[in-house]
């Protein structure tokens, strides 16, 4: 019951961020939403940035579970390494308010962006390393890449490009385009030939 509601009260809080922006959100704006009485969103979350990591964390926690499931079977480096971006920007276009709260009110909290020891970050951003470092030692991909260098630019180009499409108000493209793009030009770059 105690992590229903704490869900709730997330849940609320991605939609209350989502629409009115993190600064322009209050605590009673969340407390209405997951109809739980303001006090009780203090039982769970310390404030309004602990509401906000609390999102990121548990959504991290979810993509990486959800990773490991579609990869589980995969055989080849190449075709994990398409799954997981393909992965991530199907889950930007199926959750675009989760995805709005993360790809831009995430950017505006500066507690966030100082503060923040990145733990979570960290494990998403080893399911990278780890597809790369598989990769090269199994003789897929080239010998001389730096797995942590590049684990970071791929992580910078499917934010760049989910963050571009959440603001664009004309889908120029699609998300899966945008996946099989990404996946084309960094798989090419890697390949041991």
């Amino acid at each position: 019951m105690k992590e229903d509601k704490s869900l709730r009260i997330l849940e609320a809080a991605t939609k209350v961020f989502a629409k009115k922006g993190f600064y322009n959100s209050t605590i009673s704006d969340v407390a209405k939403v997951a109809e739980v009485a303001e006090g009780t969103i203090y039982l769970y979350f310390k404030n309004k940035d602990d509401l906000l990591i609390s999102i990121f964390e548990q959504s991290i926690d979810f993509f990486i579970q959800e990773v490991k499931k579609e990869i589980e079977g995969v055989k080849n480096p190449k075709d994990k390494l398409r799954q997981f971006l393909s992965l991530h920007l199907k889950l930007v276009q199926e959750n675009p308010n989760l995805a709005q709260v993360l790809q831009i009110e995430l950017r505006q909290s500066s507690k966030f962006m100082k503060e923040y020891e990145g733990s979570k970050f960290a494990d998403y951003m080893n399911v990278v390393r780890e597809i790369l470092e598989e990769g090269k030692s199994s003789g897929v991909f080239r010998e001389d890449i730096n797995p942590r260098i590049l684990r970071r630019a791929i992580f910078g180009a499917v934010d760049e490009l989910a963050l571009e499409w959440l603001v664009m108000e004309k889908k120029k493209y699609s998300l899966e385009e945008c996946a099989d793009q990404i996946s084309n030009v960094f798989i090419k770059g890697i390949m041991k030939s």
